[in-house]
């Protein structure tokens, strides 16, 4: 499909660029079958059903944003995907300034080794030392926030707690799962209560979510790769609650895309370990789940294009021309639709 089909016009102020508070207090745009609803996310233990199951990214975000030198010029590096204890793919910013082997003066002392320019523009970026990378991250990183927040204003300490879920417990994501920033404690028991269970799985979210799609043509996109890893226990459960006549709800296009990279042709979900480069757009049949609960995604983006393969284009762009109409707050610290077909 042409990925110009996927455009539409968001203005500006739409954006958010702080999180609604509480958390679950946020908009939400259910379209449940045909119905079209305007609810708040604390409304969403009427809008399930007992037995129906949300599953959650129960990645954590790294401080994976790096501010440095290399002598006089400024370099910015991004960590992308874990690589080795050390290593990792990473964005850089100014890499014509980059040579192989150089050292990358980052703050507090903290050194960068470009090891390699990859085929794709990006670098093997080795941590040097023998401190442990948390630690290292820990001083010299800050949030990732995505860019069109980050271009807006500064990144702060309220970010360190803005931008992680209260499922986050793996470390590895340079992106936070959004969807699951409108959960609380609260919610959650407020879920269970209705006998809706959750259960997470990790996706470790890559920048690469972030990538403009530059092809014409989805057919012409190269989708980056994330690491992710389902237990044997928790797909067993995923396959017994659909088997009751329950639904498997992903929060977020991250637990989406790795439950589908994990089923098989009958639907049922295996254990799961590795790499993930599935992407999504209309026509493509869906297996693990039955419904997606995500935040408002950038026009002619994979997500986009990975929403309107389920509910299909037309109604996806008709939502969006309602949600910017009526007020709702877009991306990552915006508000989010429940879509059940």
């Amino acid at each position: 499909m042409r990925v110009d089909s996927f455009d539409f016009d968001l203005p500006p102020e739409r954006i958010a660029l702080r999180p609604a508070r509480p958390r679950d207090s946020a908009r939400l745009l259910a379209l449940v079958g045909r119905a079209s609803l305007d609810r708040r996310v604390t409304d969403l233990p009427a809008l399930l059903r007992a037995g129906d199951v949300l599953v959650f990214n129960d990645t954590r975000v790294i401080p994976a944003q790096l501010e440095g030198r290399r002598g006089a010029a400024r370099i910015g590096v991004t960590l992308h995907k874990r690589c080795g204890p050390r290593v990792w793919q990473a964005f850089v910013r100014n890499a014509r300034r980059l040579s192989e082997g150089d050292a990358i003066a980052f703050a507090d002392e903290v050194t960068g080794i470009a090891e390699q320019r990859l085929a794709d523009g990006s670098w093997r970026i080795r941590l040097a030392g023998t401190e442990p990378v948390e630690a290292l991250l820990a001083r010299a990183g800050t949030m990732p926030l995505p860019p069109y927040i980050a271009s807006r204003r500064g990144i702060d300490a309220a970010d360190r707690e803005d931008y992680q879920t209260m499922f986050a417990a793996r470390d590895g994501a340079v992106a936070a799962p959004t969807a699951a920033l409108h959960f609380t404690p609260a919610l959650l028991a407020a879920l269970a209560e209705t006998g809706v269970g959750h259960e997470t799985l990790t996706l470790h979210v890559g920048a690469g979510t972030f990538l403009p799609v530059k092809a014409q043509d989805t057919s012409g996109h190269v989708m980056h790769a994330e690491w992710g890893r389902i237990d044997a226990q928790a797909a067993a459960r995923l396959n017994a609650a659909r088997a009751a006549g329950g639904r498997v709800v992903a929060v977020g296009t991250t637990s989406l895309r790795l439950l589908e990279s994990a089923s098989g042709e009958d639907g049922s979900i295996a254990p799961f370990e590795g790499d993930t480069a599935i992407f999504i757009t209309p026509g493509y049949r869906f297996r693990a789940i039955d419904g997606l609960l995500t935040n408002f995604h950038l026009p002619r983006s994979t997500l986009f294009m990975l929403v309107s393969a389920l509910m299909g284009l037309d109604r996806m762009q008709a939502a969006y021309a309602h949600a910017i109409a009526a007020g709702y707050r877009f991306y990552s610290y915006g508000d989010a639709s429940l879509l059940i077909p």
